[in-house]
């Protein structure tokens, strides 16, 4: 039996499995987010015992996927019309929705109380801010109200360096907030591409994405132009504490290749975009995931390079 007739068949019946309750915390975006607390959490000047990074990491997932469960609660509605998105556990009938909102409410308290038990309170406040701003703020208000819901909402997705910071070291720097800047920059070039490839969706659910209010010329730009605002911060950002030479090299290859993409993009009308099925715009969206992975990945060399020279390693 395929996964689209176990899925079907759980639907009709109302039957959960644990992998539902999983895809209910959107597993994806909770790798970003782990990856990025993760990167926070090493790259702080403060030695920190490996259990306590573990706990820190995992109370910081387990709010990240609270947040999601929240969305697929509130967001049930329009996910049942968007393709993307109509398998999730909640449109397809396989988790009821007060199933959803017990779950996140419940992982939600549990996330932050045991992160601030097992850290420090300030790491716990701002992960409660975050699952504040990505369902309330997010998910609630911006998302459905203006075309602006990725920029100011990004902010939501680009806190868990934040945190891992200040669950490393009871207080906050310049260095994380470049992190945060990082992936705020970069959230609205990405979702935006996905918008342009994915078409309707967004038309049929009502949910003002650029594309739906401004047209795709308009959203086109708009890739370009964040895209170039994206490059400067984060090649200027190889040169302050948090990069050096691997980093730098690594973004300046990256977003040399990102550029080249928005370029293309930009360049592009729907006509030629439908000729080739969006094959510029996927690749953008694709690169785009490994973009933000790479440049996290290259911060991380860097705390541990300049660890190692710290302790007299060369």
């Amino acid at each position: 039996m395929t996964d689209t007739s176990l899925h079907s068949e759980r639907a009709a019946t109302g039957e959960a499995d644990f992998g539902d309750y999983v895809a209910l915390l959107k597993p994806r975006v909770m790798t970003l987010v782990v990856f990025t607390a993760l990167v926070g959490l090493l790259a702080a000047p403060a030695p920190v015992h490996p259990m306590v990074g573990f706990a820190a990491i995992l109370f910081i997932a387990v709010g990240g996927g609270a947040s999601g469960a929240l969305n697929m609660w509130w967001d049930a509605d329009i996910d049942a019309v968007m393709r993307r998105t109509r398998r999730r556990p909640v449109p397809s009938g396989r988790v009821a929705p007060e199933e959803a909102l017990a779950v996140g409410l419940a992982l939600s308290g549990f996330s932050v109380v045991m992160l601030g038990l097992a850290t420090n309170w300030l790491a716990a406040a701002w992960l409660a801010f975050t699952i504040f701003f990505y369902v309330v703020v997010y998910t609630m208000w911006l998302k459905r109200t203006t075309p602006q819901n990725i920029v100011i909402g990004g902010l939501a997705g680009a806190f868990p360096p934040l945190i891992g910071w200040a669950a490393a070291t009871g207080s906050l720097a310049l260095e994380p907030w470049l992190m945060v800047a990082l992936i705020f920059m970069w959230t609205p070039p990405h979702f935006w591409a996905l918008a342009l490839f994915m078409r309707s969706d967004y038309d049929d659910a009502g949910v003002p994405m650029l594309t739906v209010t401004h047209g795709r010329p308009a959203t086109r730009a708009q890739v370009l132009i964040y895209t170039v605002l994206l490059a400067a911060l984060a090649v200027g950002t190889g040169l302050t504490s948090v990069g050096g030479p691997v980093y730098l090299a690594v973004a300046i290859v990256l977003n040399a290749l990102f550029l080249k993409g928005a370029w293309a993009i930009w360049r592009r009308d729907e006509r030629m975009a439908e000729a080739d099925d969006y094959r510029v715009e996927k690749r953008f969206f694709k690169l785009s995931l490994i973009y933000l992975f790479a440049h996290f990945g290259a911060i991380l060399a860097e705390a541990g390079i300049d660890r190692i020279g710290a302790a007299g390693g060369f």
